[in-house]
């Protein structure tokens, strides 16, 4: 199978298999409690941003009620419920259209009967007072009540069918209630009720509870029915929707409501004390001037509860872990009547934002293979759930950040690890396969682009450097192995880190001989520069050092070295259990001829013209280029065409001995037109302080003597 296949492969089966353990995660709630988290943290940011319905009031008992009522009542706790029935009437006065109080009354009062017939004579006369009754399936106190006797207003529910049992408790369902007298009087019976989630924070609320066969509505229910709402309620399965007043209510799949809380606590809905209410009530029936006006409650929803310390019951939600029962329902009112929850987006939608994601990462982390981009897309796939999360939240709905996040994190890990396994596999080769004869930069390039690494043969374009000590075999016999072993070893090092460092191959080595190459495996365009320069660096680093291996070795050590540039095979060559990364063709053995035409011509360096042009060519304007001469024309051993060759010349050599450059060069173009008794006195005058001189001054000898032998070029006879 190709790479490219298996790579397809690999991306498919990782893309099913992290979006299958997301998705049922997502589905099965596994990753509810951090996202419980994530939501509480957007509730927070947002919760300034929008403003309480002017249609509420909140009332307190609060401590600086309790410590009034002492000192200028002298009420200890409870407090008479005639207190309530002022409070009661006064809401009366002023118009409120309902008041709803968060209190389990389930208890006579404390001050006789006659305390609490005046406060169910208050309510009753009122007419729009809520009374609350909580509902559970705890035993204790709670009873089982009929409430099919009690003309109140509970829903009448269409379209439910089965959605219905959602709105009832899990198990016997018992309630508590207030009392009898109290109970009769009240216009509503409102459900206290708020299950919170799996984490213990309230962030929804049921709009009913299911009781005896009847839709007990909520307090925020209750308290819009006695205002005027009408008591009928359907579900629209499809949209998952309650219908009420022209208003759609978002409900889950539990028959829930989310909340869209107001604020960072309870105080953004300015709550009264009710001191203050009850001394607005004494002023306005002495005749006085309240300092809260009845008509400040005219056509106002009012909530009354307890919230003073070690009375009020609070509840942990997304805005306080201490937040008031009271102000949950007051917020689903406020939600009510604003007409803007915050709704869940599709179950769909939300696994389709998930795919996405793991999609992108995951193909964008196996594909390309490039750190950089698939981190990159790592975290802007991470800042875009983010984004979405938030911006969502902003417009209404409630769009996972979690299990995405959860998503194409598994995705970048699991697709980076099955990189390291296959691609990690590809990179243990390059480094095993070419660690002997690349420098590590080289190998580091290929690890991070193997693209450039084709392995087997492939025709290319390169520079061959072949060397050779003058009289090894001389020097071998005078030193003993372990020495002669401790020379060569120190010369190849030395050697090889030239080449390396400029990016060279190295082939092989035999003996003392270095084989290298460069523009394979990997390509750089000025390869040719690249060889000659690493070439004379060998040649001016050897000379720095010969009276090193002079003193410690006895031994002068002078190298030939011959370059040549053209095309020829590479690749990894061998069995299937041991192979090199070598070269084969014309071009290779031309360059190991050039190198022992060195001794002919006296020279330790020779390069083929191709080589030599390139290499300046290559050179930017702003450098300086090589320097050597035209050596010959010549056709080497088994070659039946001639190559031009050249001696590069270190720039210092080059300008130093220029008149006798320029000799030479007139003499060997006269000897190349064959005209040799002309070149020879050109020749012989420079031969003591030049070799190729001396080289072609007996050459043009041989010619003179055997006139009709030569062609137009110098034919090799050896090696």
């Amino acid at each position: 199978m190709k790479k490219s296949a298996r790579k397809a492969l690999a991306f498919l089966i990782i893309t099913i298999a992290i979006f299958a353990v997301t998705g049922a995660g997502f589905i099965f709630r596994v990753f509810d409690y951090l996202e419980f988290k994530t939501y509480d943290l957007r509730v927070n940011v947002f919760a300034g941003n929008s403003s309480p319905s002017d249609e509420i009031i909140a009332v307190i008992l609060d401590q600086n009620s309790l410590d009034w009522a002492r000192k200028t009542h002298n009420w200890g706790w409870p407090w008479p419920r005639s207190a309530y029935s002022e409070f009661i009437e006064y809401m009366k006065i002023g118009g409120a259209k309902s008041l709803a109080f968060d209190v389990l009354f389930t208890e006579h009062s404390v001050y006789g009967d006659a305390d609490d017939a005046e406060f169910a004579r208050a309510e009753r006369e009122f007419g729009r007072f809520m009374q609350s009754a909580h509902f559970s399936v705890q035993v204790g106190d709670s009873q089982t009540m009929p409430l099919a006797a009690h003309d109140k207003p509970f829903f009448n529910v269409a379209g439910f069918d089965g959605f219905l049992r959602e709105f009832s408790l899990d198990g016997e369902t018992k309630g508590q209630f207030p009392i009898q007298e109290l109970l009769t009087s009240a216009g509503a019976l409102g459900s206290t009720v708020g299950i919170p989630d799996s984490d213990g924070v309230v962030r929804r609320l049921a709009l009913f509870t299911l009781f005896d066969g009847k839709a007990v509505p909520s307090e925020a229910a209750a308290s819009l029915i006695l205002g005027g709402f009408v008591p009928h309620v359907s579900y629209d399965a499809k949209k998952k929707n309650l219908g009420w007043e022209g208003r759609n209510i978002p409900v889950d799949e539990n028959g829930k409501t989310l909340l869209r809380f107001r604020g960072r606590d309870f105080n953004r809905y300015a709550p009264y004390p009710i001191s203050l209410i009850l001394q607005s009530a004494e002023t306005y029936k002495n005749g006085g001037t309240p300092e809260l006006p009845p008509e400040d409650f005219k056509d106002k929803y009012v909530f009354f509860g307890y919230y003073a310390p070690g009375l009020y019951d609070t509840a942990p939600t997304p805005i306080s872990s201490v937040y008031p029962g009271m102000g949950s329902h007051i917020t689903m009112m406020d939600n009510i009547l604003q007409d803007d929850f915050t709704r869940e987006t599709p179950l769909w939608l939300d696994l389709c934002f998930i795919f996405v994601g793991i999609v992108l990462v995951a193909g964008l982390t196996i594909f390309p293979n490039k750190v950089y981009v698939s981190l990159g897309l790592l975290i802007a796939s991470i800042a875009v759930c983010v984004s979405v999360g938030f911006f969502a939240y902003a417009n209404g709905w409630w769009t996972p950040m979690v299990a995405p996040f959860f998503g194409v994190i598994m995705a970048y890990m699991t697709a980076t690890l099955y990189n390291y396994g296959t691609e990690g596999s590809q990179r243990r080769f390059i480094k095993s396969a070419f660690s002997q004869y690349l420098s590590p930069t080289v190998i580091e390039q290929l690890l991070a682009n193997p693209d450039q690494l084709k392995l087997g043969g492939e025709r290319r374009e390169i520079s061959i450097f072949f060397s050779d000590i003058q009289g090894f075999s001389t020097i071998s016999e005078k030193l003993d192995p372990t020495t002669l072993t401790e020379m060569l070893n120190d010369y190849l090092s030395f050697m090889t880190n030239i080449i390396l460092d400029s990016g060279g191959t190295v082939d092989k080595y035999e003996g003392d001989a270095i084989i290298a190459f460069w523009n394979a495996p990997l390509s750089y365009p000025d390869h040719a520069a690249r060889a000659l320069g690493a070439a004379m660096e060998c040649q001016r680093s050897l000379a720095e050092q010969q009276s090193f291996y002079e003193e410690k070795y006895g031994a002068r050590l002078i190298t030939r070295i011959g370059l040549n540039t053209g095309f020829a095979v590479v690749g990894n060559m061998g069995s299937n259990k041991h192979f090199n990364y070598t070269m084969l063709g014309d071009s290779v053995n031309l360059a190991a001829r050039l190198e022992g035409l060195n001794k002919q011509f006296g020279t330790l360096l020779m390069c083929t013209e191709k080589t030599f042009n390139d290499a300046n060519s290559a050179i930017p304007a702003d450098r300086e280029r090589f320097f050597g001469r035209k050596l010959a024309s010549v056709a080497v051993v088994g070659k039946k065409e001639p190559a031009t060759v050249y001696q590069p010349l270190p720039q210092a050599v080059y300008e130093e001995t220029l008149p006798i450059l320029q000799q030479f060069d007139k003499a060997r173009d006269l000897f190349y037109e064959g005209k040799f008794s002309e070149a020879l006195p050109l020749f012989e005058e420079i031969i003591d302080s030049d070799r190729p001189a001396f080289f072609y001054a007996e050459q043009c000898r041989y010619y003179i003597e055997r006139q009709g032998e030569w062609k137009g070029f110098w034919q090799a006879t050896s090696k």
